[in-house]
């Protein structure tokens, strides 16, 4: 016998999900975000070369990518709803843990507890969104969970600053770690009601077939929606874990005073990821692209992020930051665009599956480009190289998404 259809969402309760999971997104950059922030005390600390930074961000990101596929198969079984609840409970204990780090050895064994236990994050925020949203929201939808992690990324400096300064970097983590159990509640409040609980319950108890992996991670529509993460994270990722360094080396400002300028990447960040989503919705609103990608405004998203090869040539902090900022607009809006047109694309009860395909591509680039950039700035004794670098990487995968065919959208999403 068919399962019951989940009664329908008002349109303010379904955005009142999207927006939670996007607190969950922020949370969990602010616990990943305060070594970042702090990244100059612990670098001085340990004695630490930029290769040995390159293997801490590096370290999070293996652990990400090898709990990712479990954790986007978990939470297509068990939802959301469940999975987001004991994900953060657990990572904000292991993001507390970072303030006994006794040794290099034993923070790069945290690095790989906490990308594990953040690693349902994504999955379920996206499966949230996808399920609360409808079909033309989704895409605006998306653009307002990718806010999640510049959000994150922007407050970690401002809370991590102020305690590090009073009472030593190693507080930080334990006072930063608290703000993700202010989430739980919120979440318990909202997606615990009728009828939030049976649409983010859709599928959870079926005992019918479901793809399985190796389908899901070959599916067209996720092969090529991951070329635009691969494109585009290692340069986002560097923005995020090097941002503070580069302000320390280049313009010689300690965090106190480079906090006003860390702000501005995540803060274009959110407007690249509201405005492109949004417009993308406009335009799928109005009927102006058929079923197929939104090829144009994509083009737009690539070519803001060109402006990071003017990072380099900046002659004060504020023209870099915003320089990195029009970057990282486009980089959100890449991330916003890819993600909700391969959603839209696959089996409904494997969202979670593939959007940690995305995440495992979002790791992958973060692994082998962590150490390489590192590396080079070892080598070279400057920034120009890097940021250059990653401004030419960002075209092919561009170009290959743009080029590309996809497949139709699925059935049951088409008719939504």
């Amino acid at each position: 016998m068919p399962a019951a259809t989940p009664a329908a969402l008002s349109r303010g309760k379904a955005w009142a999900l999207a927006l939670v999971a996007t607190l969950t997104m922020a949370v969990s950059y602010v616990d990943r975000q305060v070594l970042a922030s702090v990244g100059a005390s612990v670098t001085k600390e340990f004695a630490l070369s930029e290769t040995q930074w390159g293997s801490l961000v590096s370290a999070f990101s293996m652990a990400y990518l090898v709990g990712s596929p479990f954790a986007g198969w978990l939470i297509d079984r068990i939802g959301a709803r469940r999975g987001l609840v004991g994900a953060v409970l657990v990572w904000s204990i292991v993001a507390a843990s970072h303030a006994l780090m006794p040794s290099f050895g034993v923070l790069f064994a945290m690095r790989l507890a906490l990308g594990l236990t953040e690693s349902p994050s994504f999955p379920g925020a996206a499966q949230t969104v996808q399920r609360a949203l409808p079909p033309a929201d989704r895409a605006r939808g998306f653009g307002v969970l990718f806010t999640g992690s510049s959000i994150g990324a922007m407050i970690a400096p401002l809370l991590a600053a102020p305690i590090a300064a009073r009472w030593g970097f190693r507080s930080a983590f334990l006072g930063v770690a608290i703000v993700g159990l202010l989430w739980v509640p919120i979440w318990l409040a909202l997606a615990w009601a009728k009828p939030a609980r049976e649409v983010l319950d859709r599928g959870v108890a079926s005992s019918g077939p479901r793809p399985p992996l190796l389908s899901i991670v070959t599916h067209p529509a996720v092969l090529r929606g991951v070329l635009p993460i691969l494109a585009s994270a290692p340069a986002i990722g560097f923005l995020l874990n090097w941002g503070a360094k580069y302000l320390d080396a280049v313009h010689h400002l300690d965090l106190d005073h480079s906090k006003k300028y860390l702000v501005l990447v995540p803060l274009f960040f959110d407007l690249g990821s509201l405005g492109f989503g949004h417009v993308a919705s406009v335009r799928a609103r109005g009927g102006k692209r058929g079923s197929g990608p939104d090829r144009l405004v994509f083009a737009v998203a690539a070519v803001f992020m060109l402006a990071l090869a003017g990072v380099p040539f900046a002659r004060t902090p504020l023209q870099a930051m915003l320089l990195a900022g029009i970057g990282g607009a486009g980089g959100a809006g890449l991330f916003a665009l890819s993600t909700a047109d391969m959603l839209a694309r696959v089996p409904p009860e494997a969202v979670g599956t593939a959007s940690s395909v995305g995440a495992c591509a979002q790791s992958i680039a973060y692994i082998v480009a962590s150490p390489l950039l590192g590396k080079l700035l070892d080598v070279s004794g400057g920034y120009t190289l890097p940021f250059l670098a990653l401004a030419a990487w960002i075209l092919p995968g561009c170009v290959a998404w743009i080029v590309w065919s996809p497949p139709p959208p699925h059935a049951r999403e088409a008719s939504a």
